[in-house]
Formats: C-alpha cells, sequence, structure tokens
C-alpha cells in the first residue's frame, strides 16, 4: 500500500518552487514534496459535497423554488438518460462564455470536459447526475465571480500575481511550490491563466482534496491506498 504522509520527503517544500525539492530522489522529494502541500492544503479545504445521487425527476418536499427551477433546467439540458455527458458540458460551458466578452476562453474542449467529468463522476458512470452537475454548475458560478472580482487589470485572464488571491478566495489555502506547478500545468508563457484552464484547475483541486479528505479518515493528515485506489485517483480523471 502506499502511505501518503504530510511529513513525508523532508525538505522538498522548500524554496516555493520547483528547486525546492533538493537531492532527496524523485520518490523521496517530488512526490513526497506534492503529497505534503497537498495534505496541508487540504486540511483547510470544507466543501459540501454533492448528495448522493437520486433520479432528477424525484422532486424531495423541502427543495427551495431555486433547486427545483435548477431541476427542470437540468432535465432540458440532459440528454434522453438524463445525465449529462462530457460532449453535453462541452457544449453547455461554450454556450455560457460565449456570452461572457470580458473572459478570455479558447473554449473547454472535449478532453477538458472528460476530465470535469470523470472528477465529478462519484459513481463511474462516465457521465453528470442531478446532484454532480449541480455541484459542478453552483461551483462554476462562484469561481466565475472570484475570476472576475481577481481580473484587477481586466485583461481577462487571471496573471501570475493575481492568481495565490483568487485561489485563496475560492477556498484553496496553496503554497508556493504547488502555485508554480499550477501555473506550469494551466498558465500560458507568460504566467496568464484564462477562464477555460482556471475552472478544469478549479475542479480537479476541488475533487483532489475532497477525496483526500474522505480517505484521511482519522484526520491525522495522512492516507493509505492500494495500488487499484491509487490508480482510480489518477488515471480516471
Amino acid at each position: 500500500m502506499f502511505l501518503i504522509n504530510q511529513y513525508m520527503g523532508g525538505g522538498g517544500r522548500g524554496g516555493g518552487g520547483f528547486g525546492g525539492f533538493g537531492g532527496g530522489g524523485f520518490g523521496g522529494g517530488l512526490i513526497g514534496g506534492i503529497l505534503s502541500s497537498i495534505s496541508d492544503a487540504a486540511s483547510n479545504y470544507n466543501p459540501q459535497p454533492p448528495p448522493p445521487r437520486s433520479h432528477p425527476s424525484v422532486i424531495q418536499s423541502n427543495e427551495s423554488e431555486e433547486v427545483r427551477q435548477f431541476r427542470r433546467l437540468f432535465s432540458q439540458l440532459a440528454g434522453d438518460d438524463m445525465e449529462v455527458s462530457a460532449a453535453e458540458l462541452m457544449g453547455i460551458l461554450n454556450k455560457v462564455v460565449a456570452r461572457h466578452q470580458d473572459l478570455k476562453t479558447d473554449g473547454f474542449s472535449v478532453d477538458s470536459c472528460r476530465s470535469m467529468v470523470a472528477v465529478m463522476d462519484s459513481d463511474s458512470t462516465g457521465k453528470l447526475g442531478f446532484e454532480e452537475f449541480k455541484y459542478l454548475w453552483d461551483n462554476i458560478k462562484k469561481w466565475q465571480g472570484v475570476y472576475k472580482r481577481y481580473d484587477t487589470d481586466r485583461s481577462g485572464t487571471i496573471g501570475r500575481n493575481e492568481l495565490p488571491g483568487a485561489f485563496s478566495s475560492a477556498g484553496f489555502q496553496l503554497n508556493g511550490q504547488l502555485y508554480e506547478m499550477i501555473v506550469r500545468r494551466y498558465s500560458d508563457e507568460n504566467g496568464e491563466m484564462d477562464f477555460d484552464n482556471y475552472i478544469c484547475c478549479l475542479v480537479r483541486l476541488d475533487a483532489m482534496f475532497r477525496a483526500f479528505k474522505t480517505l484521511d479518515k482519522d484526520g491525522d493528515g495522512q492516507i493509505k491506498v492500494t495500488i487499484e485506489e491509487w490508480l482510480q485517483l489518477t488515471m480516471y480523471s
């Protein structure tokens, strides 16, 4: 089994960037430093996970009118199977961002939507049910507001210097090492992150943090996973 420990890797957190991995080798430095950072950040993240899946036609007696309206919207957006596929999600998101000229984006690709569906797909159907889609939709609306608020130069993107404030406001307390990794993965060569990459990054962070907290049953900042669990976490995303 893998042991993911918040103290793993020793000096892997120094330097605030890739230089901080030190000379402890790939396993002890790179992996240990990353997992230590994730553990620390996850301990400060307390999202409300999506409720258990139910058929979208089942209206709960205590649902608000807002939720009922969203349920009707979902029925229109979803296919005949009443689930949202990656291709359907791509169409929905690209229609939404097309209405917002202040958001710079290349558009959501089918690959990025497959990744979002995968990390949100709690029952491994390959599609999003009502609760999963609503959880994602509510987060995207919230994160869109954060994006606009922290795009202080009105460039339509989030710059390297704007990123820490934006992610912190979205609920993610990260260190310099993780920010550096995120910039290299999700930003362009000038350190600018457009809207679709911003959303894809936050969706993945949210999912990984929730997974970590679920597996960290005693709250001690470390988890044990089998190789099968590790592959499920890392490959189906």
